[in-house]
């Protein structure tokens, strides 16, 4: 099973166009040691050219150039881009869609009722790609069970509800529903194996520890360092809670549930935000990374389990 990265930031990308943080202020002047990172997205694939696309970030065309395999040029119109399986509504996972529209079939889109409904109503995504391409959707209930996809005959998935909130378009942003953000396990047939994937994570439940623990990948929420990050840097007024993301550090943080795991999971953070003093390859933050032997998800990394 292969798993590409096709962008490992966090909303707005890093640097951020409009951000003079220490991190994208360092990385414009060549202050720090850091990588360009575009907007959160994988593919997943068996065979190499037939792929899902999870999540689809508004740079997703920047993201297809910079990986062939996504165009597989097999036909005078192609794309090794089969379907797509969406983890939440949030605009920096959907609008892409729009950039898939010259398809001369329907997409297929894959996601839970919630999202379907935020796509089709508060950022109506479904109803403009209705005049272009159209869309295939399939509603996926977050109740882990085992599914497939007709066309990516090879991957074995399982989606669980998290605890994380819709965007902030939803009219159910301050009420969050059972659906709004998931987390994905993905089942290697060739080897037995689980990755479980979770862009967006605001709580490491009992239930959720033992998923974690049972796979040989967990690739989870990166978005923040520390829980005020962006009230520290006067950026906001949210925290990393009122967003819907589990910081790093502190007690409770994700480095704590992931010191928990058994020593042969592989620990992989990904969706940082600009903020994030980890994106810094040199600073005290990314060597306490390094020390507990989590990683730090980059634009073209591949993973296979």
């Amino acid at each position: 099973m292969l798993l590409r990265v096709l962008g490992s930031s966090a909303g707005g990308g890093f640097p951020q166009w409009n951000c003079n943080c220490p991190q994208c202020d360092g990385l414009r002047r060549g202050r720090i040691r850091a990588q360009a990172r575009t907007q959160s997205s994988i593919a997943l694939s068996c065979n190499g050219q037939d792929w899902l696309l999870v999540n689809a970030s508004p740079d997703i065309l920047a993201q297809i150039r910079a990986t062939p395999a996504l165009q597989p040029a097999r036909s005078a119109r192609d794309s090794g881009i089969a379907a797509v399986l969406l983890m939440d509504a949030q605009i920096d996972h959907v609008t892409g869609l729009l950039m898939l529209r010259e398809r001369s079939t329907p997409l297929p889109l894959l996601a839970t009722p919630e999202v379907l409904s935020d796509i089709g109503s508060g950022f109506p995504l479904t109803s403009i790609l209705s005049h272009y391409c159209g869309v295939a959707s399939q509603a996926i209930a977050c109740d882990a069970r085992p599914f497939q996809i007709d066309a990516l005959p090879g991957l074995t998935l399982q989606t669980l509800a998290l605890d994380s909130k819709p965007p902030p378009y939803s009219p159910w942003r301050n009420a969050p529903r059972q659906g709004d953000n998931i987390g994905l396990l993905v089942h290697s047939s060739a080897t037995g194996e689980r990755l479980f994937y979770a862009p967006g994570l605001a709580e490491v439940t009992p239930a959720l520890h033992d998923v974690m623990a049972g796979c040989a990948v967990v690739l989870v929420d990166g978005t923040f360092w520390r829980a005020d990050e962006m009230q520290r840097l006067g950026l906001s007024t949210k925290s990393a809670a009122d967003m819907g993301h589990l910081p790093q550090s502190g007690a409770g943080g994700m480095l704590e549930h992931l010191a928990r795991l058994p020593a042969g999971v592989r620990k992989v953070l990904i969706h940082i935000n600009n903020t994030n003093p980890i994106l810094d390859e040199d600073s005290p933050e990314r060597a306490q990374l390094a020390a507990h032997g989590i990683e730090v998800a980059y634009d073209g990394m591949e993973i296979r389990w």
